[in-house]
């Protein structure tokens, strides 16, 4: 590495010298918020999902295993998979999803479509429009 490129662009020296740093400068700072920030916020969310597992969650494990949790301890877990109930010990680090948050989740946002959807209707009818009828439906009735 050439010292004397750094040593003149902490001097304040213009040029070359000093775009070419601003410049890696730049790309470490490009590459940190697209490429390590994102990844590091997904490892933080998986990490509280696996701290948040509970008895009775189903999950999916990293190897396509699912299963019911048994027993939950520190660095473990105990889950049943299939009709005949094998039980299994398996590490927290190889648990991929909590299918239980997930169906949750999904819940939620049905029920939030649901009720914005109500929510709709009951403004349509209050004006006093049916909730289906359009605009065309409406110029084809003021017509006859």
């Amino acid at each position: 590495m050439n010292f004397s490129l750094l040593a003149a662009a902490a001097a304040g020296a213009t040029g070359p010298n000093a775009s070419m740093i601003f410049m890696l400068v730049a790309v470490f700072g490009i590459t940190y918020f697209l490429m390590i920030r994102p990844q590091k916020k997904k490892q933080k969310e998986e990490q509280t999902m696996r701290d948040n597992l509970q008895i009775g969650d189903e999950i999916t494990t990293i190897g396509g295993i699912i299963g019911k949790i048994v027993t939950v301890k520190d660095d473990s877990l105990i889950i049943e998979t299939g009709a005949d109930r094998n039980r299994m010990k398996i590490t927290r680090w190889a648990i991929s999803q909590n299918n239980t948050a997930n169906e949750k989740l999904a819940a939620e946002r049905e029920a939030a479509k649901e009720a914005a959807e109500k929510e709709k209707a009951a403004r349509l009818e209050a004006k006093g429009k049916t909730p289906k009828e359009s605009k065309k439906d409406k110029a084809k009735k003021e017509k006859f």
